[in-house]
Parts: structure tokens; C-alpha cells; sequence
């Protein structure tokens, strides 16, 4: 009996452990055999993230991609713009926030509801408006000349926000600071604000009901201007609209300075809270968006079917706050009575008028503006306003741009950086930041691709930050006075070799896939329209663009080996040389250092990658001199806005690059006269390739 109670004991001891391992056991078969998550079927196939970003198309998505947009957009006049058309025989797609091709879904119970941030995609809207006058800069001044509130308000119309723009920005100090507030909530409860009118002491909506007054006039601190007030409409609640009634509701508030477009989505509201007084001040106008409306991108950048791509170059256009004043015009003209004329429509909207007409002729493929898109000099104090209008014939006709920046461009009201996010933000824009860690904003790379399933890379662009000044002083008034300008510094070059080093080589002269392994498309090979040449693996040709030019783009050219002439075609020599004075030798240790090979040994190693340098800056040159096997072409200057030279058309560089990135030819176009207006080619010239100066 004692054994039999020692074993029975025995047995208790071990029931603990022997149940602990049994469950820890069964645990761990539970979580590595049993427990097997599949969030989808990308991890059975092994699929990589990248493949999640694809985009499926249905019938009514490239129908409604390949119409064009004959719809309005608030704001916008019908016809402002165009849909992004999927080009013919195009077999690849991968832009997102394209109509018809995937909206990025923004998730904007997210953004933030008590920060004035007028680029944000704000589906939600105000419940209140009112303004303030103030003799204190409402940033320092703070709460003191914010609107009245509790924090019950707070939590039920939202916390007020001020718009950051002075409305008495142009009427000097003493008129103090205007500022416009708003609420925003999410609640759906809460009538939300469909409509505004400026209106007159003693007039008034009609009917009157759901109208609601601001106290205080628009032109307050304003002396001897009549009063305006702001009347807001509060319609439905969040709760009990249609989603027609979402898209009426307002969403955000702006203020434009000057006469012209306000920026994308947005509307102006008439009359203006500050009149035009011609060369004392500017017309101030509320603006208002309605809904969201998606900024249209830019489609992939990629060769025609035959091979070719275009590039224009639009140099200096210099635009002002204003709508400018015409700059070296020749008298008697029927341009000059309109630039003279107190009531004309200023240089910039003639620069646009001329600009849309080299579009319509061109079609390029895509714009490249090399810098001074802004006057600087004070005149293009409000940039913001001034970004609105320079690219809008560009945008309009759904051409995607690029651009770099120039030496005036941040002179006066924002810097690049600010600048830059609003260029990004733009219809069919393709401008970009850059590494943070560089000299300057912008230097970036686009990449043009064969339209054919290969996608393979033809054509590399480059675009850099040749910076603004070097040296200056601040004179009495505190203004900065330059005395010399800035260049490409080391660690750009640094970038440039490691992004050209990073490209791959193709095989040269490109032969487009003539495989039938998608439906009824045909690629139809091309090498009957190249020149038999021996293939070869290398870097596809590139291009650069930048503002200011290199102190090589005035060196000795290199000569034709035929006719011993220099390789220098254009005019030159009207302006002194516009390079600057110091250098961290970007021309020998970059474009010369930077081949068509990676290989040390190969014959192609001896041959840049990059062919043709493309700068501004200098208006009244535009030549094209070739530098120990590098082109170096001026873009002229294109605009009534930007100093020239009477006598010396306004013109516009062309590239076209054809046999799929192999040859690159150029010509510039001029204005004309009233009689030409399409303009006229000058200096028709193949800088390489076929036909071109060994």
C-alpha cells in the first residue's frame, strides 16, 4: 500500500510540467504549421510590393481617359484644359491621379483642420467665416487679433484659421493687416457654407435667409475706399447632401494678387478688394475652391511609335505681380501700341498670347523652362500668384513640363523650397524637389521611354540648380544687392556621376519589339528608316538643362573636320558673357568624365553621354557652339517681359530627338510678324546623329 501511495504521489508531482510542455507544445504547432496568414495572393506567388502599384483598366476607364474633358471645372473656363489622352499603340500605363486611371485616394479624415493649407485635398467644409483688422502682424500678435470663440465653439464649427495672406498688402503699413478666418468641422450636423458675395454698403442677398453678414469691410484700414463686406450662404448639413451638394460646398479660401488666373481649382470672386491703380498697386482678389477638384498628372514621358520625341525650351519668360511692361520693343509696331496702351493686356498675357501660338505649332512633347520664370527685382513679391499664370498655356493644352530655376526666381517672397512644392502641385507638372542634402532645389532626372512593352530607356534628361548668387551686399534699405553669380558646386557633380553611373546600357541603334503577343497590336520594326550601323551596348544619349551657363559655353569651339569652320551656329556677342566667375569644374570633371560605357576599356568610353547642354539666362544669345564633342545651346529669349534687343525677335529653342533616341536636331522659332503668325524657323541643324559633324 505505501508503494502505491509513493507512485500516486509521484504521478501528481509530475502533472504540472508534463501539462505545461504538452501546452506549450500544441502553441507552437498552432503558430509555425498550423497558423499560415495569406493577406493575399501576391505572398503565394512570391510577388514583390511593386506589383501591388499596378493598374487594372476597364472599358469605361480608357474611354473615359481617351475623351477629351469638355466639362467645366470651378475656376476654370471649359476648354482651360485637356485630358491626359492615352496615346495610340502605347501597351504600358503607370500614372495614378489621372482621370479615368485611378485617383490617389487621399484619406483626408487626416489632415489636419486647424492649419490654413490651401494645396490640401479638403473634402470638408466651413462652417463659419470672419475678418479681422489688426495693426500687429497676426503672427506675433496671435490670439490677440483672433475672432472671438469659446471652446464649446471650438469643438462643435471647429477652431478658426486664418488665411495667410494680408488683404492691405498693397496699401501700405499704415492701413495695418487684413486678415480673412475661417472655421472647418467635420460634424455632420453642422449647415456647411455653399456660396459668397461681395456686395456694397446697403445691398444685400435676396431672398435674405441663410445669408449671414461679416462685420467688418474688406477695405478696412484703407483710406477713402468705399466699404466691401463678405456675405456667406450656410446651406445643408454634411448629414443631408447629395454628393452634387459635396462638390458645391466651399472648401477652402485663397487671396490672389494681380489680374490674372487664380491658382488650379480655385475661382476668383469679383469685384476685387483692392482696384488696380496702374504702377501704384494691384487688384487683390478673394478666391474660393468648391469641392476638390484632382490636379490632372503628366503621362509617362515616352518616344512616338516612329521614333521621335519633342522638347521646347522656354527661356526667361520673367513675369511679374502685374501683368508687366514690354521690354525693347521696336516703335510703330502693332505690339508695341498694345504694350503702351494704360489698358492692354500687359507683356506677360502677350507673352502667353505668343506662346500658345508656338504650342499649336510645335506640339511638343514635353516644356522645359530654364529658369527667371519670375521677374524677381521686387516685382514678383507675391510668387505664389505669379506661379499661377507662367505655365497655364503649357497646362492647358496637357503638356507635362519640367522646369529648373534661375537667379531671379527667389529673390523677393519665397524661397525655392516653397516655391517648388507649388510647381509639384501643378497640372501636368513634372518638376521635383531633389536630394535635400544638395546646393540648390531641383536637381533631378526624367527618364523617356519606347512606347513599345519593352519600355526601355532611350533618353536620359538631367536638371540641375545652377543657383543664384554668390556674393552681394545688403545696401541701406536693407535690400540685397548681388555682385556675383552662383554655379553648379562639387557635390552636384558628385550626384551627376552617381546617377549616370547607376544607368543601364542598352542595346544601340534601339529596334522597337515586333512581337504580336498582345491582341491586334503590331510593332512594325524600324530599322529600315536607321542608318546601318554596328550595334553596341551603352548608355542612351542624354540631355542637360540648367539656368546659368558654364564659362566653357564661351570657349573656343571645336571645328568641322571637313571645312575646318568652328561649330558655333546662332548669335552671340550682343551681351557680355553671363557665366560666373567661379567654377567647381563641372564641364571636365562631369559632362567629360560622365560616358556612354561603364566599361574602361570599350571604344564608346571615349564618347559623353551627355550631347547637348541646354541653359537661359543670356536673352539676346542663342547659339549652339559644340566644346570638345558637347553642344552648348542658348534657349534666346522668349518673352515681352525680360529685356531684349529691338530688332531681335522673341524666339523659342526646338529639340527634336528621333531614330529612338539617336539623333537630336534643333531650330529655333521666332515670334514673326502679323502677317506669319506660325513665326519662322531659323538655324535648322543636326547636332547628332545622322547628318551631324563627326
Amino acid at each position: 500500500m505505501a508503494f502505491i501511495g509513493r507512485f500516486f504521489r509521484f504521478l501528481r508531482s509530475m502533472c504540472a510540467p508534463i501539462t505545461t510542455v504538452i501546452c506549450f507544445s500544441c502553441l507552437l504547432t498552432f503558430i509555425f504549421i498550423l497558423y499560415q496568414p495569406t493577406p493575399g495572393p501576391g505572398i503565394k506567388q512570391r510577388l514583390g510590393w511593386q506589383s501591388w502599384d499596378s493598374i487594372s483598366m476597364s472599358s469605361e476607364d480608357l474611354a473615359a481617359v481617351s475623351s477629351t474633358n469638355t466639362g467645366s471645372t470651378s475656376g476654370q473656363s471649359e476648354g482651360d484644359y485637356a485630358t491626359v489622352e492615352l496615346p495610340e499603340g502605347v501597351d504600358w500605363w503607370n500614372v495614378t491621379g489621372t482621370p479615368g486611371l485611378g485617383e490617389d485616394k487621399v484619406d483626408t479624415s487626416s489632415l489636419p483642420l486647424d492649419v490654413w493649407a490651401p494645396l490640401l485635398p479638403h473634402d470638408t467644409g466651413l462652417s463659419e467665416i470672419s475678418v479681422t483688422h489688426c495693426y500687429m502682424d497676426p503672427i506675433f500678435a496671435g490670439d490677440l487679433c483672433a475672432p472671438s470663440t469659446t471652446t464649446e465653439k471650438d469643438a462643435i464649427r471647429g477652431p478658426w484659421v486664418r488665411v495667410d495672406r494680408n488683404l492691405n498688402d498693397e496699401s501700405g503699413y499704415m492701413s495695418g493687416f487684413l486678415s480673412l478666418w475661417y472655421r472647418r468641422t467635420r460634424r455632420l450636423d453642422i449647415n456647411l457654407i455653399d456660396s459668397i458675395r461681395l456686395l456694397p454698403t446697403g445691398e444685400e442677398p435676396s431672398p435674405l435667409d441663410g445669408w449671414t453678414k461679416v462685420d467688418k469691410s474688406l477695405r478696412t484700414g484703407v483710406y477713402h475706399a468705399n466699404p466691401l463686406f463678405l456675405w456667406y450662404h450656410v446651406g445643408k448639413t454634411a448629414s443631408d447632401m447629395t454628393p452634387e451638394d459635396k462638390n458645391n460646398i466651399i472648401t477652402e479660401m485663397d487671396v490672389l494678387f494681380g489680374e490674372d488666373v487664380p491658382w488650379w481649382g480655385f475661382e476668383k470672386l469679383e469685384p476685387p478688394t483692392t482696384y488696380r491703380k496702374e504702377g501704384i498697386t494691384e487688384g487683390t482678389y478673394l478666391t474660393i475652391r468648391k469641392g476638390v477638384h484632382p490636379v490632372p498628372k503628366a503621362p509617362p514621358l515616352h518616344f512616338s511609335r516612329d521614333g521621335k520625341f519633342k522638347i521646347m525650351q522656354i527661356a526667361d519668360l520673367h513675369y511679374s505681380v502685374s501683368v508687366g511692361s514690354c521690354q525693347d520693343m521696336r516703335e510703330g509696331t502693332k505690339l508695341n501700341e498694345l504694350c503702351t496702351s494704360p489698358d492692354g493686356p500687359g507683356s506677360d498675357n502677350l507673352t502667353n498670347t505668343l506662346l500658345g501660338r508656338m504650342l499649336d505649332v510645335e506640339k511638343p512633347d514635353l516644356v522645359v523652362f530654364t529658369g527667371d520664370q519670375l521677374n524677381g527685382q521686387d516685382s514678383s513679391w507675391d510668387p505664389k500668384s505669379v506661379l499661377a499664370k507662367f505655365a497655364k498655356e503649357v497646362w492647358r493644352r496637357g503638356i507635362p513640363w519640367a522646369a529648373v530655376f534661375g537667379n531671379h526666381d527667389s529673390e523677393t517672397g519665397m524661397g525655392r523650397d516653397e516655391q517648388m512644392k507649388l510647381m509639384e502641385s501643378m497640372p501636368y507638372s513634372l518638376a521635383q524637389r531633389g536630394p535635400h542634402d544638395l546646393h540648390g532645389v531641383g536637381n533631378y532626372l526624367l527618364k523617356v521611354r519606347s512606347a513599345d512593352p519593352s519600355m526601355t530607356h532611350l533618353l536620359t534628361l538631367y536638371f540641375l540648380d545652377s543657383g543664384s548668387y554668390s556674393k552681394g551686399f545688403y545696401n541701406f534699405w536693407g535690400m540685397f544687392t548681388p555682385t556675383a553669380y552662383d554655379w553648379i558646386r562639387q557635390d552636384q557633380i558628385d550626384w551627376f556621376l552617381r546617377e549616370s553611373a547607376s544607368i543601364n546600357m542598352i542595346e544601340r541603334p534601339f529596334t522597337p519589339d515586333g512581337a504580336k503577343d498582345l491582341g491586334s497590336i503590331n510593332w512594325r520594326r524600324q530599322t529600315d528608316q536607321l542608318t546601318p550601323q554596328t550595334r553596341r551596348l551603352a548608355k542612351p544619349n542624354a540631355m542637360m538643362f540648367f539656368h546659368i551657363p558654364l564659362p566653357e559655353a564661351y570657349s573656343t569651339p571645336d571645328k568641322n573636320p571637313s571645312t575646318k569652320r568652328p561649330l558655333d551656329v546662332g548669335l552671340s556677342g550682343l551681351e557680355l558673357n553671363g557665366n560666373a566667375e567661379g567654377s567647381d569644374g563641372f564641364f571636365a570633371k562631369a559632362l567629360l568624365n560622365a560616358t556612354e560605357s561603364n566599361h574602361v576599356n570599350a571604344a564608346e568610353s571615349s564618347k559623353q553621354e551627355v550631347k547637348v547642354v541646354a541653359n537661359g539666362h543670356c536673352h539676346i544669345t542663342e547659339n549652339c557652339r559644340r566644346v570638345k564633342g558637347v553642344w552648348m545651346c542658348f534657349g534666346g529669349g522668349g518673352s515681352y517681359s525680360g529685356y531684349g534687343k529691338v530688332g531681335f525677335d522673341r524666339r523659342f529653342r526646338v529639340y527634336e530627338i528621333s531614330d529612338y533616341g539617336e539623333k537630336i536636331r534643333t531650330w529655333k522659332r521666332l515670334e514673326g510678324v502679323e502677317a506669319e503668325p506660325e513665326g519662322h524657323v531659323v538655324d535648322d541643324m543636326v547636332l547628332v546623329g545622322t547628318g551631324a559633324t563627326p
